[in-house]
């Protein structure tokens, strides 16, 4: 394929879904993403696009929302090695919320074995995951149907989670800054969200690297009440990410990074990994006491320590 059609398609894929990874592009175009992200800078330069994180974006600063065909078709193997890893952190028993969105449909495809687990959601892809779980209660919220991700939005979803409490919840996004926090394109989708971190004691995010650094119109949640980003590793070439990661550690977040490779598929359940309890940092700033990272304690996968986790990102960083 010439350049100049690579950079057509390129240019044809970020106008499609919006956001595009530098390793999704190369996949499609069927080259090395060195010389993806020469032609993205070429694109860049004639104002085209604008370069993220391990990817590119529509021009403007802000990337508008892609449709669920769109989105469930990005960095796959990315989200189901977040979705195995988010997995290890639900219990037996538990009570949580789940958001809409391609990763969070994932992981509720590996929750459907965990006993005596009850889910809220409003997303109807979360729910029909699920639907056959004979030990997992689904509880769905009211609302209206916001076609284009299959989730529940509006005043109505909103007042069917007003006195809930649950232990954790479990939400995606279209961007992630260590500056603004989790956000998204829609003023619907972000108004349920902020209901359902209302609802939980912690707060889980699933993102894949190409998320990290990008930022949307509507904040859905603040860094500071953040308690955990699961994501995965950033190609070694991606320095911002790796910038941005250690941002977050900073600011308090707890990380935890998939590796993509050699992760199961499909709905498989990973086998339960070796944990032990270690303290959580103390309530951050603007966290209103009960709301927000609240519980004392949390799982840490393969007996590593907070050190350790921090060293991790620390070395993502240097490369």
């Amino acid at each position: 394929m010439f350049a100049a059609e690579r950079r057509q398609l390129i240019l044809e894929m970020v106008r499609a879904n919006g956001a595009v990874s530098l390793r999704e592009l190369a996949r499609v175009v069927q080259t090395s993403e060195v010389t993806v992200r020469r032609d993205v800078r070429a694109l860049e330069a004639e104002g085209l696009l604008d370069r993220r994180h391990g990817g590119a974006v529509l021009p403007g600063g802000f990337t508008r929302e892609s449709g669920f065909p769109q989105k469930s078709h990005l960095a796959t193997a990315e989200k189901t090695a977040i979705a195995d890893l988010a997995a290890n952190f639900v219990e037996e028993g538990e009570a949580i919320v789940v958001g809409a969105g391609t990763t969070t449909q994932e992981l509720a495809r590996r929750l459907a074995r965990v006993p005596g687990l009850t889910v809220v959601t409003n997303s109807l892809l979360v729910a029909q995951a699920l639907a056959h779980a004979n030990r997992v209660e689904v509880v769905m919220t009211g609302g209206t149907l916001r076609g284009s991700n299959y989730a529940l939005v509006g005043s109505g979803a909103e007042q069917s989670l007003q006195g809930l409490r649950v232990s954790r919840a479990f939400l995606s996004g279209s961007g992630l800054t260590a500056e603004r926090g989790l956000s998204t394109s829609n003023m619907l989708s972000a108004s349920v969200d902020r209901a359902l971190v209302q609802a939980a004691a912690e707060v889980v995010v699933l993102a894949d690297h190409t998320k990290l650094g990008t930022d949307t119109m509507f904040q859905t949640v603040p860094t500071d009440l953040i308690t955990r980003l699961i994501t995965d590793e950033p190609p070694a070439h991606d320095d911002r990410a790796g910038t941005e990661l250690q941002a977050l550690a900073d600011q308090g977040v707890q990380i935890a990074v998939a590796g993509a490779a050699g992760s199961p598929g499909g709905d498989a359940v990973p086998a339960r990994q070796q944990r032990r309890d270690v303290p959580l940092p103390a309530p951050r700033r603007g966290q209103v006491p009960g709301v927000g990272p609240g519980l004392r304690s949390a799982a840490v996968l393969n007996d590593q320590s907070p050190g350790a986790e921090r060293a991790r990102v620390a070395d993502l960083r240097r490369r």
